[in-house]
């Protein structure tokens, strides 16, 4: 049986419960279409979720109702070789008060929270609903077929909020039907249960306070890196690659990721946890120039679909990407319901929308980051360079000591070569 409504929104993640909440609030009779038995049954487990201005702008109360773990207090990052390591830690007084500069959070639990308070602002739940085909009528998106269901669902809007391989924006030609790899990246997880207490003790915290800590030089000459989240008694550690590294290596994700819990840094920090599961997932890692179509007639494209993440070495932001893309999308669909305007150009606002904020404007200033990234001595050279330079200056033999500018030029020559050193701070310089 068809029915209509004013607007489907494909995925129920972030982007598309943020998508369907701000249209249903909005009065719109809107349907949030998943393909799990319930939002964020397909999502890994642990992750950190920044600041949230679109949605806190909705719920005033945001971080007290929503479903969070440890607000971030500490951020880390820790260069590795085989034998050693060097670990550098913030812990900013401004991080420990609200509003907080970021929370762990369990991403099936956060995004059916997310779904449900759409849900009670008037939106339409359908789960189990795999989109078939995108409706088109000269050239108009109307809407979409479910599989396996008889009939359609009609809209005069759709917004495509289905993850990196969107389904909806490959059928309606707004994205390339393949990716480059050199693009794209594959994160594996673990999640560790472990006592709240052990983890307070571990890592320096108390109360609700978390800890958040990156990892370079621990993918074994892959290009990519390592997390460590601490949730409220589980941690999330894992590792991310770049696609294309991984590919050529012949290495396996699983291998490389229990191979990285094994090694004697990492092994401290989970030791007495149990391994409750594994996960991976894809992720668009391309940056702007990896932005498909955003807004054709009767469609919209939204959060990972519209590769909106932003990978630049120093944070890895997705979530809070994704939802206000989501927010930015149905403010767009409800402007053309009051212009009658679902054309191209009616939905064309959304993108005027997308480049007066903070989404468009950091994704155009790291535009240069991705390729930066693909630099492999960021990976192998340059931690340890750090980790023998640290080393040598903390080394007590009852010798006289080089100055630290001499050591340092020493062991930039020896681990990574004083003409790579200048080009590749020029690139940092350039993407950062």
């Amino acid at each position: 049986m068809s029915r209509s409504f004013q607007a489907i929104v494909v995925g129920a993640g972030p982007a598309g419960s943020s998508a369907a909440l701000t249209m249903a609030r909005a009065g719109l009779d809107v349907a949030l279409v998943e393909r799990g038995s319930f939002p964020g049954e397909k999502n890994m487990f642990g992750g950190v979720l920044h600041r949230l201005p679109s949605l806190e702008k909705i719920f005033p109360d945001f971080w007290e109702r929503a479903p969070l773990e440890r607000h971030i207090v500490k951020k880390g990052v820790t260069f590795m070789t085989g034998d050693s390591s060097f670990n550098t830690t913030i812990e900013a007084g401004s991080f420990d008060r609200p509003p907080f500069n970021g929370y762990t959070i369990f991403r099936p639990r956060f995004d059916r929270w997310l779904a449900e308070e759409a849900v009670k602002a008037g939106a339409t739940l359908i789960t189990r609903a795999s989109v078939d085909e995108v409706l088109q009528s000269d050239g108009q998106v109307t809407g979409v077929t479910i599989l396996d269901r008889k009939g359609a669902l009609k809209a005069p809007v759709v917004v495509a909020a289905d993850g990196v391989l969107s389904f909806t924006a490959l059928k309606a030609g707004l994205r390339r039907p393949s990716f480059d790899p050199g693009q794209m990246a594959v994160g594996v997880k673990a999640l560790i249960d472990l006592e709240s207490d052990l983890i307070d003790e571990r890592f320096g915290l108390v109360r609700e306070q978390g800890f958040a800590n990156e990892f370079v030089g621990c993918t074994a000459g892959v290009r990519g890196g390592g997390f460590l989240y601490t949730n409220y008694d589980s941690l999330s550690v894992g590792l991310v690659f770049h696609l294309a590294s991984l590919k050529g290596s012949g290495k396996t994700p699983y291998d490389l990721l229990n191979a990285f819990l094994e090694q004697p840094q990492v092994a401290k920090m989970v030791r007495g946890g149990r391994l409750q599961e594994y996960s991976a997932h894809l992720i668009p890692e391309g940056g702007y120039d990896m932005i498909p179509e955003l807004y054709g007639a009767g469609i919209l494209v939204a959060g990972d679909a519209a590769a909106l993440c932003n990978a630049t070495g120093l944070n890895l932001e997705g979530i809070n990407l994704a939802s206000q893309s989501g927010v930015l999308a149905g403010e767009a669909a409800i402007a053309a319901h009051k212009a009658r305007d679902f054309s191209r150009k009616g939905l064309s606002i959304y993108k005027s929308l997308l480049d007066e904020s903070y989404v468009m404007k950091d994704l155009k200033s790291y535009r240069r980051a991705p390729q930066m990234l693909h630099n492999n001595r960021i990976y192998n050279e340059y931690p340890e360079l750090v980790c023998s330079l640290m080393e040598q200056l903390y080394r007590i033999e009852g010798t006289p000591k080089e100055n630290l500018s001499k050591l340092f030029l020493k062991a930039a020559r020896d681990k990574v070569g004083l003409k790579n050193l200048a080009a590749d701070g020029f690139s940092a310089w350039r993407a950062l």
